[in-house]
């Protein structure tokens, strides 16, 4: 049985620098996919004004950007099982920083709307991608602290953007081409520091069990192996989790500042200061949980955080209107989230998927729940417009879904993840 986790009397063995290279390589996938939904926000409304774009054009690229993300994901993550997540590595961020500077220096919206294409296939496929190099490249006792330091890296691209933003609010199209022209330095300076990455390919000499040789069809190449059950059943569950826990995120993420305007009655500063004052507490928890991702603490914590987290949204349900109710629901929120969410969702797809298709498996779970996310978004305006308390009700049964499917992970998948489940399938960080 494969090892997840040190003994609960032992403290958990330290993490070279060198690995810590590839996961903040790999979480800048994460840093700039978030950024780059963050940025077109910001940078709407100003996008709007300087195409003389209509209602429809400034609705489709925010919807544009969503769809692309997923589809890049679903593609991107299969084929970097399939020709070498390596090449995918290295092509999929050298597409964003194309995508980037074409955002950065269109001239109209036609031109915006390639860009936006461009950098969200490039972002979805490098998501998968890179969090199956980073576990290719961990030993079983660092896995789940490197995973989980991409969501830091997540955390980190909406804060930069949304400071940026706010610093740069008064700047009109120069701060919105600072904003995206940062992401495409970004991604360059990335692809140069990834393509000097030396990563040596072939089975990892650690995980001896692995057989050495296998048919071509046994190394995910065939599609096939996504559906046997080994497979299948993890990537059901992460699914589960995912989809239901990121219904109520996705929701706050994009609508809180509107819930709490056209709901509560807040103005808009005190909204954007709600939301801007959260968002350290949350990049703080988030770097505790990459502490304790390989520890038994991890899952015990997760029991506590999701109760409480089901607890915040039915308080948001009961005073939906109040102000105060939202506050005390949106701190609660706040500190539960980094330990029963997105980390989680990442730390036990690596830990209980098939090492060969964890670059499709995971692509598929991306893909389809940021199309659902992306559904939900476009009709969340006018539930909230009808009933805003059997919105925040019906998300509060999804997170109630998405402690069931968590508990299952944690009681019944992660203690049978088999060395099969946790070793690198085609590289691995060189030994310098």
């Amino acid at each position: 049985m494969a090892r997840t986790s040190p003994a609960p009397n032992q403290p958990e063995p330290p993490i070279e620098k060198r690995l810590w290279k590839v996961a903040t390589l790999s979480g800048m996938a994460s840093y700039l996919d978030a950024a780059l939904i963050v940025s077109i926000g910001v940078n709407l409304a100003i996008y709007r004004d300087a195409y003389d774009m209509g209602v429809w054009m400034a609705g489709a690229i925010s919807a544009i950007v969503t769809i692309c993300i997923a589809v890049g994901s679903l593609v991107g993550g299969r084929l970097a099982d399939v020709f070498g997540r390596r090449r995918l590595y290295n092509l999929d961020i050298l597409c964003y920083a194309l995508g980037a500077i074409i955002i950065t220096l269109a001239p109209d919206d036609i031109t915006l709307v390639v860009g936006v294409l461009l950098a969200g296939l490039a972002a979805g496929a490098d998501l998968p991608t890179s969090l199956a190099v980073v576990s290719d490249a961990s030993p079983d006792h660092a896995r789940g602290r490197l995973i989980a330091f991409t969501q830091v890296m997540w955390m980190l691209g909406i804060i930069v953007v949304v400071f940026v933003g706010f610093a740069l609010s008064d700047t009109g199209m120069l701060g919105a081409r600072l904003i995206t022209g940062h992401l495409a330095v970004a991604a360059l300076v990335t692809w140069h520091l990834r393509s000097r990455l030396e990563l040596a390919t072939g089975p990892d000499p650690a995980q001896d069990q692995v057989p050495m040789e296998k048919p071509a069809e046994q190394q995910g190449v065939a599609l096939r192996n996504v559906w046997t059950r080994a497979a299948l059943v993890p990537m059901l569950a992460t699914f589960a989790f995912y989809v239901t826990w990121g219904l109520g995120a996705n929701t706050m993420g994009q609508f809180t500042t509107y819930l709490l305007v056209t709901v509560s009655g807040a103005s808009q500063s005190v909204a954007t200061g709600i939301n801007l004052a959260c968002l350290p507490i949350g990049l703080l928890l988030t770097l505790a949980f990459v502490r304790i991702a390989d520890g038994p603490r991890r899952d015990r914590l997760f029991y506590v955080a999701t109760v409480l987290q089901i607890a915040a949204f039915a308080i948001a349900s009961l005073t939906v209107g109040a102000i105060v109710g939202f506050l005390v629901f949106y701190l609660l929120y706040q500190l539960c989230y980094p330990f029963a969410g997105e980390a989680n969702y990442k730390v036990w797809s690596q830990l209980t998927l098939p090492a060969d298709t964890r670059g499709t498996t995971q692509g598929i779970t991306y893909a389809v729940s940021r199309g659902v996310f992306a559904g939900v978004a476009f009709v969340t305006p006018a539930l909230l417009d009808r009933s805003p308390g059997l919105l925040l009700w019906v998300i509060t049964g999804c997170m109630a879904l998405s402690a069931l499917a968590g508990v299952y992970i944690v009681r019944v998948l992660v203690p049978r993840a088999s060395p099969a489940a946790t070793a690198p399938a085609d590289l691995k960080v060189a030994q310098t």
